[in-house]
């Protein structure tokens, strides 16, 4: 990696730590007003100074996102069907140009791996890919899990590894509870996990746990934050995690206190 990559990578993983809590906020982009970001403005502003980084779309961040903020954006770049439609329909729909305007320090798309359009998506992220090269520009490519998928090691671990080999910079990938080590080891670029669909916090804080036990450089989390008792309380749970090396009995405990006192 040249100077320019390596310095946006350290701006979202942690040279201290080397570790990165990220917060996923794009879900609208195909599931439109979600549930905890019906109001994004209102919803992101107190969970935004305890992330390393903010997935984003460019139409959330325009109008969401206080242009002040020092948050680290990595924008999300694919897009297409609808909750409605098939998911894996996706395609390239903002410019690498665009991001540079919007000061991203990194773009991310989806890929279906064995979905209907597994080749098409793929091949996104190879012309994603060779456009950010020529900016320094970090490619996060997210294993999207279709319906009919297994979310096993199996499957998980030849997904991360095909968005490896296509040149993506960092890859975030769903855990599961057999073998995820074996995923890491398999992928020769730093995971982070997704958070997926909303489970009790503790759950929550566990599955963070053992994914960072396992080998995973953080979490990109999204429903598990924003749609909890407490998201302040809980981005700040993550954090002691990821970034403190806390037990899930102490997060747990910096959550129930946080959502207290809130």
């Amino acid at each position: 990696m040249d100077w320019g990559m390596k310095n946006r990578l350290s701006k979202v993983i942690s040279p201290k730590t080397g570790k990165t809590v990220m917060l996923a906020v794009d879900h609208g982009y195909f599931q439109g007003p979600t549930t905890g970001l019906k109001t994004p403005k209102e919803s992101l502003a107190p969970l935004l100074p305890f992330a390393d980084s903010l997935f984003v779309t460019r139409g959330i961040l325009r109008n969401c996102i206080d242009a002040s903020t020092n948050i680290p954006i990595f924008l999300r770049v694919s897009g297409g069907p609808s909750v409605l439609g098939e998911l894996s329909n996706e395609d390239i729909t903002t410019s690498m140009k665009e991001a540079l305007r919007l000061n991203a320090v990194g773009v991310g798309l989806s890929i279906f791996v064995g979905a209907k359009n597994e080749d098409r998506t793929i091949s996104n992220l190879g012309r994603l890919v060779n456009e950010a090269e020529e900016y320094g520009i970090p490619v996060l490519a997210i294993t999207a899990v279709g319906k009919e998928m297994e979310r096993d090691a199996r499957y998980l671990g030849l997904a991360c590894r095909i968005a490896a080999e296509m040149g993506a910079h960092m890859v975030k990938t769903y855990y599961c509870k057999e073998d995820f080590k074996k995923v890491v080891d398999g992928c020769p670029v730093p995971i982070v996990i997704a958070g997926g669909k909303k489970i009790p916090e503790r759950d929550a804080l566990q599955m963070a746990r053992n994914a960072i036990d396992d080998g995973a450089v953080g979490v990109d989390m999204g429903r598990n934050i924003f749609q909890s008792e407490s998201p302040v309380g809980m981005i700040q749970a993550v954090r002691a995690i990821v970034h403190e090396n806390k037990s899930v009995d102490e997060a747990f405990k910096i959550f129930n206190e946080l959502k207290t006192k809130n």
